[in-house]
């Protein structure tokens, strides 16, 4: 009896590997995934059976690790070569989200200063012009201060001759 049930377990161990190995061949063939759990499922085996059996476990990462079946011109495909798409696409997209950034923020930035021109509050288009006059202008009034301030003190001397004179000529009389 004990016999019996040893060699009824080794059967349906010998039947799991086999399906196991028919899973993993159509895998391969198929270009389905390659990992312990798909071969599992495939076979109708738990993944503890896989992991039991050291042997079966190393073809399935045998299989991950070779390329894919190919035709005529067409390119090996491998997990690592598959990873490092990934990693590429992964990059480009953080790249391309950065410069979507960059764009919205100068998009939103024009349409503000748009916004901001037609609403009648933002400065006139003529700006630089406009800070041109402005400084002629203000060197105009220095120059005029300076010039008001000498005809002031011409003034103020004529003045002060002015005053002799009357003093002078009141003395006289």
């Amino acid at each position: 009896m004990p016999n019996t049930m040893i060699r009824g377990r080794q059967a349906d161990s010998a039947r799991r590997r086999q399906r196991v190995v028919k899973a993993l061949d159509a895998a391969r063939t198929d270009g389905t995934e390659l990992s312990v759990s798909a071969i599992a499922r495939a076979a109708g085996v738990d993944r503890t059976f896989l992991y039991r059996h050291p042997d079966l476990l190393a073809q399935v990462h045998t299989a991950q690790s070779t390329p894919l079946p190919t035709t005529a011109g067409e390119a090996a495909v491998t997990t690592a070569s598959l990873r490092a798409d990934l990693a590429n696409a992964q990059a480009r997209v953080a790249r391309l989200a950065g410069h979507n950034m960059q764009l919205e923020k100068k998009l939103s930035e024009l349409l503000g200063e748009q916004a901001w021109r037609e609403s009648g509050l933002g400065p006139p288009v003529d700006v630089d012009r406009l800070r041109r006059q402005i400084i002629t202008l203000e060197q105009q009034i220095v120059t005029l201060k300076a010039e008001l301030e000498e005809r002031d003190q011409e003034l103020d001397a004529a003045r002060a001759a002015n005053r002799e004179l009357f003093t002078n000529v009141n003395k006289r009389h």
